[in-house]
């Protein structure tokens, strides 16, 4: 009965930890980008918008590939001391909140700022040249529908490489050259 309450209260602390962490992020992360993108002309707006879309695609190929990898993939190589591999599995151990948090927090935002994002560029557009504010619409579903293409393309990749992409994650995190 204690392990079940420890278990709740820990679903309850990550919820209120994930929560504030994605408000925060939200707000740095907006106010950065509205900012910086005011200043910007439209071909580097472009730029940054495609890498925040690509941001938001990668990371959620990241939640995909977390929540449908083996962990038994990584136990012999985390017994040869291979670089990543007990992280690969605490990842997979932990896959809903790595899931939740690369695909719901990190995709969510680069959703949102892939939006206001393509607004500006669109009011760029229509005072810089003319362009009527009917573009906006257009702008935001050729957004919508790459981000979420690529998001489809992605997750049968994910579901097909999860172990590939969890190791190569896992090395990334532990760039320091330590076996973790």
């Amino acid at each position: 009965m204690k392990d079940k309450s420890k278990k709740n209260n820990s679903a309850k602390t990550w919820v209120i930890v994930i929560s504030i962490t994605t408000f925060v992020l939200s707000l740095v992360f907006s106010y950065i980008s509205n900012t910086a993108i005011s200043k910007l002309n439209i071909i580097a707006g472009l730029i940054v918008l495609v890498l925040v879309i690509l941001v938001g695609v990668i990371f959620d190929l990241i939640g995909v590939a977390v929540t449908v990898a083996n962990e038994e993939d990584f136990h012999a190589q985390a017994s040869k001391k291979i670089k990543g591999s007990k992280t690969s599995i605490k990842m997979i151990r932990n896959s809903a909140k790595v899931s939740n948090f690369c695909a719901d927090v990190i995709g969510d935002i680069c959703g949102v700022l892939s939006g206001a994002i393509s607004a500006m560029i669109a009011l760029k557009l229509t005072e810089n040249y003319g362009m009527s504010s009917q573009i906006q619409f257009l702008f935001s579903a050729i957004v919508a529908s790459v981000t979420v293409g690529g998001k489809a393309v992605t997750k049968e990749i994910a579901k097909q490489n999860s172990t590939v992409i969890v190791g190569f994650v896992s090395k990334i995190i532990n760039l320091d050259g330590k076996a973790k």
